[in-house]
């Protein structure tokens, strides 16, 4: 999903990975509009819907994830959106034509981020969210805390620590019904409350799976030259301490790169640094690292206004940052991570002092 796009700014070519000529120059042909119906590892085949059978020396899955449904009453209303694909960008984008009022369920990454999109588009926003404070899965209080007041002061209304009863509506959405027994006036809905890994196809083929498709270090299924990539894999992770399932792009790249390297007979172990950003308004937040076992976070800059850091330490050794309009403390800080360094806090809070330039000594274990 592209904030971009769903504005207006860019034309739906600039969203493609390659054109058309780049892959036909490759040699890569595609099957498109029709479904694997099943993957039998053993006879190294997949069967499609239509038919066919294409045969494979290596398979890769990478289906990615299904988006979390709402099931309360209404929630099959016109009007009511999810975001995953380029034709539910356009159907929101067809919706908003005419203005209106937006409502938002959910206050992660994709419901800040289109809340933010239109708040510019010039429309009114309502954001539901059923924790305490937004944002609050993937980061801390104080990410949290700045993210709602500026929203907030663009005009975007918030209802947290609410769950939503149902939509109202003759035919199309008119009102999302809280649980509170409040009635939120709407024209349109989006609803972004996660997805799950999409494992339908390997479980039919009796791939291992647990929370997603599970992989080795190398992307390796339990299934002899079969991988797995992307948001549907659960793979081991340094950085998490035992199996992790990542949702970003870089993951999707570099994960993909691990089992182009497996499928070439030279092996790499998967060492990527978990990185994510969000772009909200003019606020770009860029975070490296798994913040989930911190017990100390220290600020650098203005965590009113920003730009800001929030660097975050497991006894004593960096494992984390959120970085809002702070690019070179988020590069500063993807070493130290890795590193697993020990900094010094004064010179850790001091803006006037590079991140590469503060005084580190090295843990004696990796994170």
């Amino acid at each position: 999903m592209s904030k971009a796009y769903l504005i207006g700014n860019v034309q739906i070519d600039r969203l493609l990975l390659r054109d058309s000529d780049y892959w036909a120059e490759q040699q890569v042909r595609f099957g498109l509009g029709c479904r694997v119906r099943g993957l039998d590892a053993d006879r190294k085949c997949a069967e499609l819907e239509d038919g066919r059978t294409v045969a494979f020396q290596w398979c890769v899955i990478a289906t990615g994830g299904k988006v979390r449904r709402l099931a309360c009453p209404g929630s099959e209303l016109e009007g009511v959106h999810y975001l995953r694909t380029v034709a539910d960008v356009d159907a929101i984008r067809a919706g908003l034509e005419n203005g209106g009022r937006l409502g938002v369920i959910g206050a992660g990454y994709v419901g800040l981020e289109v809340a933010a999109a239109a708040r510019e588009m010039g429309h009114g926003v309502t954001v539901v969210e059923a924790q305490d404070r937004v944002l609050e899965r993937v980061t801390s209080p104080i990410i949290s805390n700045f993210f709602e007041r500026q929203h907030r002061a663009r005009g975007v209304e918030f209802h947290l620590g609410e769950r939503v009863a149902g939509f109202s509506g003759d035919g199309r959405v008119s009102a999302v019904r809280l649980a509170s027994g409040q009635e939120i006036p709407v024209d349109i809905v989006i609803v972004g409350i996660g997805i799950d890994a999409e494992t339908t196809l390997a479980e039919k083929a009796g791939i291992a799976c647990d929370g997603g498709v599970l992989v080795d270090e190398y992307c390796r299924t339990s299934a002899e030259s079969v991988l797995a990539i992307g948001d549907c894999a659960r793979h081991p992770n340094d950085f998490a301490g035992g199996l992790w399932r990542l949702e970003s792009v870089q993951h999707a790249m570099d994960s993909a790169a691990i089992a182009a390297d497996a499928i070439m007979d030279a092996p790499t172990e998967y060492r990527a640094l978990p990185t994510f950003w969000s772009d909200q308004f003019d606020l770009k937040l860029q975070s490296a690292g798994l913040n989930k076992d911190a017990d100390e976070i220290v600020v650098r800059g203005d965590v009113q206004d920003g730009p800001f850091s929030a660097i975050y330490l497991k006894e004593g050794r960096i494992i984390s940052i959120d970085a809002i309009n702070s690019p070179k403390d988020f590069m500063g800080a993807r070493s130290l991570i890795v590193r697993g360094a020990v900094p010094d806090r004064t010179q850790l809070a001091d803006v006037s002092l590079p991140l590469k330039k503060v005084a580190c000594q090295e843990a004696a274990q990796p994170v």
